[in-house]
C-alpha cells in the first residue's frame, strides 16, 4: 500500500482538548495521531501547518483565537509546489464548522490540479463539518467527497478504522 506520491498537510494542536465533554492536555494532537497512521499505512510525506502565533494552552482560549483568525491566519512556513504528488491528504480538527485557519492559509495557493484530495478530520460531534465544501472552495482537485471523521477521543485506537479507509480508496 506504500504510495511514494503521496502528501499528508495538516494541522493539529496539542495541549488542553475537549474529548466527549470534558478537557483533557495532550501531547500530541489527535490530527497528527491519524496523520502518522496514514502515514505509516502510506509512506506519505508530511507538512504540519503551523501557526506563527501559537494558540493559547487551554482549549476555550484557542477556540476563541480561531474565529478571529478565520481568513487571515499565518503560519510559520508555507508549501509552495505539490508538483511531485498525486494524492494529498488534507487533515484538520473541526474549528467553527470547518477546518483550522492555519490549513486553509497553507492549501489555498496550491495548485491542486489532477490531484485526489482525500479528507480527514478529527472532531467530538461534527463529522466532516463544511470541510468538504469548503475545500472544494479552494482546491482546483478531485476531492473525495466521502472523506472520514473521526471522534478526536478515539484518535489513538483508530488506527484499523483508517486503514480500511484507505483500501477503500
Amino acid at each position: 500500500m506504500k504510495d511514494k506520491k503521496s502528501l499528508i498537510i495538516y494541522f493539529s494542536r496539542a495541549d488542553e482538548n475537549y474529548f466527549g465533554g470534558e478537557m483533557r492536555y495532550v501531547d500530541k494532537g489527535n490530527t497528527e495521531v491519524i496523520a502518522e497512521y496514514i502515514n505509516d499505512i502510506v509512506g506519505a510525506d508530511m507538512f504540519k501547518a503551523e501557526p506563527l502565533i501559537p494558540y493559547a494552552k487551554d482549549y476555550n482560549t484557542c477556540i476563541e483565537e480561531a474565529k478571529t483568525r478565520i481568513g487571515n491566519a499565518k503560519v510559520k512556513e508555507k508549501l509552495n509546489d505539490i508538483k511531485a504528488y498525486d494524492t494529498i491528504y488534507i487533515m484538520s480538527p473541526i474549528y467553527w464548522g470547518t477546518y483550522a485557519p492555519e490549513l486553509e492559509t497553507a492549501i489555498k495557493d496550491l495548485d491542486f490540479t489532477e490531484k485526489t484530495i482525500r479528507i480527514i478530520t478529527t472532531h467530538e460531534g461534527s463529522g466532516l463539518g463544511n470541510v468538504v465544501a469548503d475545500i472544494k472552495r479552494i482546491c482546483n482537485g478531485v476531492v473525495d467527497d466521502k472523506g472520514l471523521a473521526i471522534c478526536g477521543s478515539s484518535a489513538k485506537d483508530s488506527k484499523l478504522v483508517v486503514e480500511n479507509w484507505l483500501k477503500m480508496q
